[in-house]
């Protein structure tokens, strides 16, 4: 084989497939993983995961698409990377890390979130895609990038991931080389930025600014590009598209036209511009994007024909300008940037036709924008993209689409910013419209306006207009023409460019001329009149701005042309005023006489208006500027023009920005020997820029910054301006008014800019000259200022506060021509000039200022600057928890600065700096954030600035700073302030949980200053004498703290997180953990002092999931033993306490198998080496794994969905504590337990729970210890009752007023005889009553009982192959009940078996449930054993306090008769045993006894004719009771008995056993078939009751089916009793009852003897034979159980019996005997039988019953030997035996009778329809028994 060779490329690589090895030596790879590769062979490459190490294995070759790598040493190791970009990795890892979570969302069915990730992560994968790429340009790249980090920080967010913070290039910041004040303003930023991302997401209602993206609102000039692709539409002529920026609300235009000249064919024409239509609408600003929609619009103007439909070309006129339509679109959203288009992306802009000639273009537009039509198909196909910048900008970052070829169109307007040397002199002009009256045509004119550029002497200036951006200039314009309409609105806008020196010789000359369609007419035509304008006044000043509604001239053609003509004519109407003379004309003028006039006149009734708007940098409409600005042709206004520049309109001055300042500062410098303007100057420069500082015009401050540096040239300006300043200062210092003074100040920048760059211009001229002047100037500068600062009037307090502001400013231009540390001087002394209490706000601001210039970053101006600052901050910070907010936070922000400054490299030498500041600042620090709320605004920043300090403290700065401290109380203190400070900030992040890299870089700060701390601590305060206690006591604390916080907790973290955190940090857990330890071994002797109250903290330690902490730190607890035990003897407390706090740490998460493994192993190896504490150890050990055993399944299944795997694990739990004597911990889990049953509503259960807490209680007036205290101090007593009555109250809700009534009953006790309060105790017992009463009354249905089977070893050990007994609740069926529990275990495999599984399953790795219902096994209770009880009662203990269920299963044994199953059929039952009576404190109990017996068929046979009897019994006793009852279940079971056709009966076992074959070979089974021969006689009579019962409620349609069934029971009974013998109900003997509430009486089977069934489960017992037990005449008696009705007798033979409407006759003996009533239970177990009572009411089924009746010595007897059973008789309220025909033919046969009644009571009606009647069988025998009771019978029968 090949052997193993060391990779060297490949190294590195992705998982393209799933691979599931096949060995131990193989990988396993999941699509996705990422692998390192080492060693390659034959196809199969060697390596392990990069995310987990320690898996390591082969893997195919073809699995892995390798990756390119990079290989960093690091301390020996080689680091194997990924060559990609950073960016990509990072949208790398962060995909596999949402991936794990989005499958986990999935999962949890979060629907919206999983589709919103994976909405995300499909955007990040085909970003990523793109990257990768590699083709993008610069600026998509840039903007990708800024993309791709804003939706990966936003997903964080959302995903509750941590914060990635970045660089200002949307890198991610390296902690290792960022301070940590910078690395806390980066996680504020991207806080700040993702929250409002997360707004803009989450709302839909947007703002003003809504949508527009930050990048796109940071900048103050906006483009747009636009590419036409195509323009279909059928014309047939030439045509021009002028497409411009359109507002649609103000209705206007705000671009230039860009003009595309389209030709007939569909193509441009000029064919090289085809796939070339580019332009792009520059000088957009934030006002523009602000608007509440921006329209793309098309007008279009075909070339050619008046009308298109005339086909004769020859005669018609061509070449005219006609409208044809417009096309709109939409592009609010796209400029503004909320949608993303690039450039590939084609957008439709519908066309729309004009429709009449009065559509005019513009009104076209405006309906169109309005309301939205059909196109049919017909418009321009464009690409679009919203860019950011100037022109210059774009063509920058945008080459591939705008190049110097693409059409630029600039806004009608100036830009926001106008930067120097930006030369602009266009006029828009815009023909508005006129009114042009036809005069003596007969229809109305054609108009068309024919617009010319002319000069002085009527040249035309060539080539001065322009049409539209990307359009020749032409010598002439030509209108629109609109077909005969009076009044043209044109709205025609086009540019007049014409040279700046010849603007005063301008005008514009207008020419209107009727056009035909015909051309031989339209060349007559000649011009009906004209119109002009100048351009600029007589006084210098441009047109304005806006409206012109221009003079009409009518006269000849040719003299229109004549300048000389018209020029000296005024050119507008006035309406209001005459504000112009010479140049206006009012309306109603219309000659005009005299040379000047030149034959011309006015038309009265022609109008033209035009509009103009002028975008020049050189030409002004303001006077007063334009005098400032050609000052030298008119000096002598100079100081008016100079006074006049402070009311010019703030946007003219910007836009001659330029020209002002140089006319400034050329005045200036050309009076530099006198001063007469320099304090005007001055003011018109502070003028100026307090105007650009205005925030309308701040864009500006680049333009003067521009114009400082590259146009300013006024070397002598410096000395003026210096004079100027110190003049207004020295007056303002002696506190006399200066106006200017504060203005001043503020643009004090700026005038530092000034004076500084003209120093320097100065000092290139002049080689350095003057220097030393320059310099004192400025020191006697700065003493003025100091003056100032001096001063206490109250006019100048403002004047302070602003020189505080501004003065930094001017720091970093000053020090480019001072020196610095004597500027640093200044600056100290311009400080120290201001009283120590005054302007402490301003002043630190003013400080922070200087922090961040230039100046603080040398040393030696820090050396003067640095102990003034702190002097100022120790006053600040001293008072920061009380003081005002913004004081605080500006006191924060100048430390903040100092440190982040103190942390670059390139500032000098610092220690002395940050020793400086921990000497006066770090326990100001300290302090203030102790006494800071941690809800305090400013708190994450005072953190911030201490973890600042400590991490740039080195270790001579500690300790120096140690040494400080004078006294060892006093460093005492400062090491239990910092410990506390420290555990109070661990504990409680003053950051957000997602700023985890803030968070560690804090910890790993606090790890060093704590271990540093300790090492004081170990010098100075370990000796006897020096021993602190608390000192050392805080310092564990703290480092357990620190240990056991949560972001240090690596194994709840993600892979991802764990991995970057590892790489970063490290485990700092060890760190911390081993040091820790060796402290603890430091201590010696005074290790007693720590125990018990270091036992918890250590323990929360030892349970960090980290094996080499562990091993480390488990023998202190071994150490803790050996000291205890030596001090004490024993180790008592220490155990207590473990005991205690493993049960919290458990319970929190805290501890699994390992670590009971490690602490079981590392204690008992210590243990060995001791002896003596040996047998101890190891009990404690076992002890506490037994505890670790139950506390590690209690916190799996807390977890868990599963209440009942809860509870069980809970009472596992309390079971513990209570055998280990923990009385406080046993009650907090009762407690748990209770809660989880009030969950599932288990108010039984919930009572039982309680109840265990009540029995450690006594009825004392002893305080309760603390572990029995729920609410205050109580005492025993108190605690008790009021726990008795929570426990009522839940057993009332349970309906167990058994048990409720038993606690009332102790209750009752204690208030008769111990408190004596008769109220409360007249209240508990008329609460008692009502229980008593809602027993009889209320219905209570009988639970099932199923057993569950858990099998296999994935179960937890508490229910691993066990058996449960469950109590179900009220009505819930086995289905739903295995259908819950099966929801419990969604994996687990259902048996459907009732068998005991194999040992295959119970060891299989899966999971298998069995479920099935199991009867319960009645117990009676021994207070009712012997005694009358009624049904109500004991159907209570057929389903309560039962510990034995059976479940009962038919087999077949033997051969199969197909005719007769019965004969084969066995049955085996199971009978399962619980650990305990249910209900009880669950609902459900482990089955610890299960026996297996098997019953015969025989039995089988006997146990179901026992039930079948008992079922008839409790039928008829039914529906005597419940006249309402359905007949129907009645007829079914009666008919099914007693038709043969059904052959429901006995007729099977009559086959089946009653043969001689079967009684040979079943000798042994004698007297079961007596049993059997019994049941079935017995079932006669009670059949023919209710055959009875049957006929009296059957209805006449079911009266046929009934006397059926009557003739039928006559051939049954004849056969029966001809074969089994006869037996009848007995009679009944009347007596008043002696009871006052009615008792249901019953018989369950005959009465049980000595020799019953041995070995048989199913209870038949035998008969006691008469003359044994018995005399001969004593008869034998059963009571009958009866639940209403009465009973009417009479001296006859036979007595009726009245049952609601129904009569039956019984028989009665001669003589009447009278008896008491009672009812007996036995004490034999009774098995109950299924009875399918469904349809029954409610009432009823709480009124049947079964009871059991055991012999009475010397009272009852059998008196034939037939009558070896009865049947068991449930609820029957009445016998029934025969008519009297049969009666009386049956007597004969009779040999003896004798018939017990009972009668009703004669008290009130309602005790009369529950009187009771006692029924007493007997059976037929021979006659010769017959006989008359004797006295003593009858005595013995009153007895009875």
């Amino acid at each position: 084989m090949t052997p193993w060779t060391t990779t060297t490329s490949e190294r590195f690589g992705v998982v393209k497939w799933n691979f599931v090895s096949q060995g131990e030596k193989q990988l396993s790879l999941e699509v996705g993983d990422v692998v390192q590769i080492q060693e390659v062979c034959d196809g199969w490459y060697r390596g392990y995961l990069a995310r987990n190490k320690a898996k390591q294995g082969v893997f195919p070759v073809s699995f892995i698409h390798l990756k390119e790598v990079f290989i960093e040493k690091q301390g020996g190791k080689e680091i194997v990377m990924s060559s990609e970009m950073p960016l990509v990795k990072e949208v790398t890892t962060t995909l596999r890390e949402w991936g794990s979570i989005w499958k986990q969302l999935f999962v949890a069915n979060k629907q919206l979130r999983v589709k919103q990730v994976q909405r995300l992560m499909w955007e990040l994968m085909e970003w990523r895609s793109q990257l990768l790429s590699g083709t993008l340009p610069g600026d998509e790249f840039k903007e990708l990038k800024q993309k791709v980090t804003s939706k990966i920080d936003y997903g964080n967010k959302i995903l509750e991931l941590d914060q990635v913070v970045r660089d200002e290039n949307g890198n991610i910041l390296d902690p290792e080389k960022a301070s940590v004040i910078s690395l806390f303003r980066a996680h504020e930023e991207a806080t700040t930025t993702i929250n409002e991302r997360i707004k803009e997401e989450q709302s839909n209602i947007q703002t003003d600014h809504s949508g527009i993206s930050a990048r796109i609102q940071s900048s103050p000039t906006h483009s747009l590009y636009v590419f036409v692709r195509n323009f279909v539409c059928r014309i047939g002529e030439d045509s021009e598209l002028f497409m411009s920026l359109y507002d649609p609300i103000k209705q206007t235009i705000i671009s230039e036209n860009y003009l595309v000249r389209w030709g007939s064919k569909g193509f441009p024409k000029e064919i090289d511009m085809l796939n070339n239509l580019k332009v792009v609408f520059t000088d957009l600003g934030n006002k523009d994007l602000n608007r509440e929609k921006i329209y793309l619009i098309c007008q279009i103007v075909r070339m050619g024909r008046m009308d298109l439909k005339e086909m004769n070309n020859k005669k018609c006129t061509q070449g005219l300008r006609r409208p044809f339509g417009v096309a709109v679109m939409d592009i609010s959203d796209i400029i503004k940037g909320k949608i993303e288009c690039d450039e590939e992306k084609q957008f439709f802009i519908p066309f729309f036709p004009v429709v009449a000639e009065n559509d005019f273009l513009h009104t076209l537009l405006n309906k169109v924008t309005a309301s939205r039509g059909d196109s049919g198909g017909q418009g321009l196909w464009v690409t679009m993209k919203a860019m950011v910048g100037d022109i210059v900008q774009i063509r920058k970052e945008y080459p591939h689409l705008v190049d110097r070829n693409t059409v630029v169109a600039r806004k009608l307007g100036f830009p926001e910013i106008i930067m120097p040397g930006d030369v602009r002199n266009d006029i828009y002009l815009t023909l508005q419209g006129g009114d042009f009256d036809k005069y003596n045509k007969t229809t109305q004119k054609n108009v068309e306006v024919i617009m010319l550029v002319c000069d002085e002497e009527g040249k035309v200036i060539q080539n001065s207009i322009c049409l539209g951006a990307g359009d020749k200039a032409v010598n002439e314009y030509r209108s629109v023409i609109y077909y005969q309409i009076k009044q043209p609105r044109w709205m025609e806008t086009i540019k007049v460019a014409v040279p700046l020196e010849e603007m005063h010789r301008i005008h514009l000359r207008f020419m209107f001329r009727h056009r035909s369609s015909q051309e031989s007419k339209d060349k007559s035509e000649k011009n009906f009149a004209m119109a002009f304008v100048r351009l600029m006044k007589e006084d210098g000043t441009v047109l304005q701005d806006g409206l012109h509604d221009l003079v009409v001239f009518k006269g000849d053609s040719k003299r229109m042309e004549d300048v000389s003509c018209y020029l000296s004519l005024p050119s507008t109407r006035h309406h209001q005023s005459d504000t112009h003379k010479m140049t206006t004309l009012s309306r109603s003028s219309s000659s005009l006489s005299g040379s000047g006039g030149g034959g011309f006149s006015v038309s009265s009734r022609d109008s033209f208006t035009i509009s103009t708007l002028v975008c020049s940098t050189k030409l002004t409409q303001n006077v007063g500027l334009l005098g400032l600005l050609k000052w030298r042709t008119r000096p002598e206004l100079l100081k008016e023009n100079l006074e006049k520049l402070k009311i010019v309109d703030g946007e003219e001055v910007v836009k001659f920005l330029q020209d002002t300042l140089d006319a400034l500062f050329n005045i200036m410098m050309e009076h530099s020997q006198t001063d007469d303007y320099d304090i005007l100057v001055f003011d018109a420069l502070i003028y100026i820029i307090r105007l650009i500082a205005d925030r309308k015009f701040q864009h500006f401050n680049t333009v003067l910054e521009a114009y400082i540096k590259q146009h300013f040239s006024a070397t002598l300006a410096y000395k003026k301006l210096m004079s100027v300043l110190k003049r207004y200062l020295d007056v303002s210092s002696r506190g006399e008014q200066c106006e200017p003074i504060l203005r001043t100040l503020k643009a004090l920048e700026y005038i530092f800019k000034f004076i500084v760059r003209s120093r320097m211009l100065y000092s290139q001229l002049y080689e350095g000259k003057e220097q030393a002047e320059f310099e004192e100037s400025l020191r006697r500068l700065f003493e003025s200022i100091n003056n100032l600062m001096r001063t206490d009037y109250t006019t100048t307090l403002l004047l302070r506060v602003a020189a505080l502001r501004y003065l930094p400013t001017v720091l970093h231009d000053v020090e480019k021509v001072f020196d610095a540390k004597l500027l640093s001087q200044l600056l100290h002394d311009f400080y120290s000039s201001i009283p120590p209490e005054n302007l402490q706000k301003q002043k630190v601001t003013s400080m922070t200022e200087i922090v961040s210039s230039r100046l603080f970053q040398r040393q030696e101006c820090r050396d003067v600057l640095l102990p003034m600052m702190l002097r100022e901050l120790s006053r600040a910070l001293a008072t920061m928890a009380d003081g005002p907010h913004d004081e605080r936070r500006n006191s924060l922000e100048l430390l903040n600065n100092i440190l982040e400054v103190l942390s670059w490299n390139k500032v000098g030498q610092t220690f002395q700096h940050i020793q400086d500041i921990v000497g006066s600042l770090l326990r100001i620090i300290n302090r203030t954030v102790i006494t800071m709320g941690r809800e305090h605004a400013l708190i994450s920043r005072v953190v911030a600035c201490m973890t600042a300090i400590l991490s740039q403290m080195d270790d001579r700065h500690y300790a120096t700073y140690i040494e400080t401290f004078c006294g060892t109380s006093d460093l005492v203190d400062f090491l239990m302030e910092s410990f506390l400070l420290f555990k109070d900030l661990i504990g409680k992040h003053v950051y957000p949980s997602d700023w985890m890299a803030m968070i560690m870089v804090q910890n790993r700060v606090f790890l060093r200053a704590i271990n540093t701390y300790a090492d004081t601590m170990n010098h100075k305060f370990l000796n006897n004498e020096d021993f602190e206690v608390q000192l050392w006591n805080n310092y564990f604390h703290l480092a357990v703290a620190f240990i056991t916080q949560e972001s240090l907790q690596l194994q709840n973290f993600s892979p991802t997180k764990r991995n970057k955190i590892l790489a970063k940090y490290g485990d700092m857990r060890r760190l911390i953990g081993f040091a820790i330890r060796d402290m603890w071994y430091k201590l010696g002797t005074h290790k007693i002092c720590f125990i018990p109250g270091m036992v918890g903290p250590i323990l929360e330690m030892t349970l960090i999931p980290e094996e080499e902490l562990r091993r480390a730190t488990i023998p202190i607890f071994f150490d803790m033993i050996i000291c205890e035990n030596e001090h004490f003897g024993n180790f008592h407390k220490f155990e207590n306490e473990i005991i205690l706090k493993l049960d919290h740490e458990v319970e929190g998460g805290g501890g699994d198998e390992r670590y009971m493994q490690l602490l079981e192993t590392i204690l008992l190896d210590c243990a060995a080496e001791k002896p003596t504490l040996s047998p101890q150890v190891q009990h404690f050990v076992a002890l506490v794994k037994g505890l670790l055993i139950r506390l590690l399944d209690y916190r799996t299944v807390m977890s868990d969905d599963s209440r009942n795997n809860r509870m069980s694990c809970t009472v596992n739990l309390l079971n513990f504590y209570k055998d280990i004597n923990r009385e406080g911990m046993y009650i907090r889990y009762l407690y748990k337990l209770r809660d989880l049953h009030l969950e599932g509503e288990n108010y039984t259960e919930a009572a039982y729970t309680l109840l265990l807490h009540s029995r450690l209680l006594k009825w004392l007036d002893d305080v309760c210890s603390p572990q029995f205290e729920s609410h205050g101090s109580q005492t025993q007593r108190q605690l008790k009752e009021t726990l008795y009555d929570t426990i009522i109250d839940y057993f009332d809700k349970g309906k167990m007023w058994e048990e409720a009534i038993t606690l009332c009953k102790e209750l009752a006790e204690q208030y008769e005889n111990e408190i004596f309060d008769y109220e409360l105790l007249s209240k508990r017992l008329e609460k008692q009553a009502k229980f008593y009463e809602n027993i009889m009354k209320i219905l209570r249905p009988k639970p099932d009982y199923f057993a569950v089977g858990y099998y296999g070893q994935s179960y937890p050990p508490f229910l691993r192959n066990k058996v449960f007994i469950h109590r179900g609740k009220e009505y819930e069926r086995r289905e739903d009940f295995q259908n819950q529990l099966m929801s419990q275990f969604p994996s687990a495999v259902r048996l459907n078996t009732t068998t005991m599984p194999e040992d295959e399953i119970k060891n299989s790795p899966l999971q298998y449930i069995q479920c099935f219902t199991v009867k319960p096994v009645l117990e009676i209770p021994p207070r009712l054993k012997n005694k009358p009880v009624p049904d109500q009662i004991i159907n209570f203990y057929k389903s309560n306090y039962v510990q034995r269920f059976h479940y009962s299963r038919p087999v077949r044994k033997g051969p199969v008769d197909p005719d007769n199953e019965f004969a084969s059929m066995w049955i085996e039952r199971t009978t399962f045993t619980t650990v305990y009576k249910l209900p009880g404190i669950l609902r459900w109990f482990e089955a610890t006894d299960m026996k297996h017996t098997t019953l015969s068929p025989l039995e089988n046979a006997i146990e179901t004719m026992e039930s079948t009897n008992e079922k008839i019994l409790t039928m008829i006793n039914q529906y005597q009771t419940d006249w309402s009852l359905p007949i129907n279940p009645l007829s079914m079971l009666l008919n099914g008995i007693v038709d043969p056709a059904v052959m429901g009966g006995f007729a099977k076992y009559e086959k089946a056993f009653f043969t001689e074959d079967y009684s040979q070979q079943h000798p042994e089974d004698k007297d079961k078939l007596l049993r059997l021969k019994d049941l079935i006689a017995w079932q006669i009579p009670l059949l023919g009751g209710g055959i009875s019962l049957h006929g009296k409620r059957v209805t006449d349609d079911l009266r046929p089916f009934h006397e059926r069934m009557e003739e039928c029971f006559k051939q049954l009974k004849k056969k029966v009793e001809k074969e089994y013998g006869v037996r009848e109900l007995p009679e009944l003997d009347d007596r008043k009852s002696t009871r006052p509430r009615s008792v249901l009486r019953s018989i369950r089977q005959s009465l049980i003897s000595a020799s019953s069934v041995q070995g048989s489960e199913c209870g038949t017992p035998t008969k006691v034979q008469a003359d044994r037990d018995l005399p001969p005449e004593s008869p034998t008696s059963w009571t009958l159980q009866r639940s209403s009705g009465s009973v009417s007798t009479s001296t006859a033979e036979e007595m009726v019996v009245t049952v609601g409407d129904a009569e039956v006759r019984l028989r009665r003996s001669k003589k009447k005997k009278k008896r008491s009533s009672m009812i007996f239970i036995t004490e034999e177990s009774e098995r109950t039988n299924p009875l399918d009572c469904k349809r029954l009411s409610k009432k009823q089924e709480f009124r049947s019953d079964t009871n059991l009746s055991e012999p009475i010595v010397g009272n009852v007897s059998l008196t034939h030997a037939n009558s070896r059973s009865l049947p068991a008789i449930t609820g029957l309220s009445l016998a029934v035996i025969a008519t009297s025909e049969e009666v009386d033919s049956s007597r004969a046969r009779r040999d003896s009778k004798s018939l017990s009644v009972c009668g009703t009571s004669d008290r009130t009606a309602d005790r009369r329809s529950k009187g009771v009647i006692n029924l007493l069988f007997k059976s037929k025998s021979s006659k010769a028994d017959n006989g008359k009771l004797t006295d003593q019978a009858k005595d013995s029968t009153n007895r009875f």
